[in-house]
């Protein structure tokens, strides 16, 4: 036991020594921050920045004011400034807390003006004057302005026909100046009727041409042009107006099916049935062979072109005749209102009032079934193939046909020079 003290009591002392060689430890420094003092600079920041800002609203009301006078030549009074806004006066004792010492003041208070509040304050003369000026103060061309909006307009909306020159030439198609701010694209799908091999042959540079818009500008500007489609519509423009005139136009054709005959007419497909051939029985024969064929329907919205082979030889027909023309036929019909008269691939109506002046009680009694006929046209309608006739106008006296129909018939070249004068003063009176 003496042992054990003996040993701790030199423990003891060794950790006691050890204690006595560290040098002591010096006390901790607290940093005191004084928010008084901070509270003081920031309000006397604060002040400042109101007085810079007053100074400058009162000389922008100065410099407002003098240019008013100058314009008007009448002096106006300047508004007295506003008063400064101070720091507002405690009546009471102040208070050390931290809530009362900051109530008043904004978050542009604490952190003082601004740079740009302090650039503000430096701003010349000349530039506040600038400020105070207005939009109409300026000097505004209009010509040029209008000249920039130009420069600017998108060129080309669909469906417009542009002229253009070829710039360039890619594989796929080939670039087309038409005066935007980036050149059309024509594909080469687009570039006309039919296959095109050879686009360098085609189109070369320098070559200037019509295109037609199928696709407005994109994000670049460029928008997407075509020959193709431009030709397509004249061809409908031209093939519309033959349809209206009844003109009679050639085509070639280029395959059969069940239900007639393909044709090309100005780079459009057209149908002819079967019903509407000549030889509809062995069409398939026609292939490769021209025909002469007139218009059943045309519609350029559903791109569909009947034809009519038939219809053809009655239009050919009708480029042969002419109001007041003498014509000879049969009669092929009949009716309660008339006679129809074959003149030869088409047929006329001899209608019952005009077949004679006097008093008909029958039209058989003039005509029979078979019968030739010579009678005037009076009337011609190639679209509608209609053909109207009159031998009433043959006539010496009203009713002659009744008592002596073969003298009228046979004088009927000679009676029909009187008659077509006859006709010309019935034109003119309607005119």
């Amino acid at each position: 036991m003496a042992g054990t003290e003996r040993q701790n009591s030199r423990l003891d002392g060794g950790k006691g020594a050890a204690a006595s060689a560290q040098p002591p430890r010096k006390p901790l420094q607290v940093m005191h921050i004084s928010k008084r003092e901070e509270q003081d600079r920031l309000r006397k920041e604060a002040e400042q920045a109101r007085a810079a800002a007053d100074a400058a609203v009162e000389r922008a009301a100065q410099l407002e004011q003098a240019a008013l006078a100058a314009e008007g030549g009448q002096s106006i009074a300047p508004s007295p400034p506003a008063p400064p806004k101070g720091p507002q006066a405690s009546s009471g004792p102040s208070r050390d807390t931290d809530d009362d010492d900051l109530s008043g003041m904004t978050m542009a208070d604490l952190l003082g003006p601004s740079d740009a509040g302090r650039r503000q304050n430096n701003v010349p003369a000349e530039a506040a004057t600038a400020a105070s000026r207005v939009v109409d103060d300026f000097d505004f061309d209009e010509d040029a302005f209008l000249a920039a909006l130009d420069a600017n307009e998108p060129v080309g909306t669909t469906g417009e026909v542009v002229t253009g020159t070829v710039i360039a030439m890619e594989s796929d198609g080939v670039y087309v100046d038409i005066g935007g701010k980036a050149p059309g694209f024509m594909p080469k799908s687009e570039c006309g009727l039919g296959v095109i091999t050879n686009l360098k042959e085609r189109f070369p540079k320098g070559l200037e041409l019509e295109v037609l818009v199928t696709r407005e500008q994109n994000a670049d500007g460029m928008v997407t042009i075509s020959c193709r489609a431009l030709a397509l519509r004249k061809s409908w423009d031209k093939v519309k107006q033959l349809a209206k005139d009844g003109k009679v136009a050639q085509v070639k054709i280029t395959g059969f099916n069940r239900g007639g005959v393909t044709c090309d007419l100005e780079g459009l497909r057209g149908f002819i049935p079967r019903s509407q051939l000549q030889e509809g029985e062995n069409h398939e024969a026609l292939v490769g062979k021209t025909l002469g064929v007139a218009f059943l329907e045309v519609n350029s919205e559903t791109r569909k072109l009947v034809l009519s082979e038939k219809r053809a030889a009655t239009a050919a027909r009708f480029s042969e005749l002419e109001v007041g023309q003498l014509v000879e036929g049969q009669v092929s019909s009949i009716k309660p209102y008339g006679l129809f008269i074959d003149l030869g691939g088409v047929s006329g109506l001899l209608h019952q009032s005009v077949i004679t002046g006097g008093s008909l009680r029958s039209l058989r009694e003039v005509f029979g079934q078979g019968d030739t006929v010579k009678a005037l046209i009076t009337e011609l309608d190639p679209g509608r193939g209609r053909i109207a006739l009159n031998t009433a106008l043959l006539e010496g006296q009203p009713g002659e046909l009744l008592v002596d129909k073969d003298t009228v018939m046979a004088e009927a070249t000679d009676r029909a020079n009187r008659a077509r004068n006859v006709l010309r003063q019935q034109e003119q009176s309607a005119g």
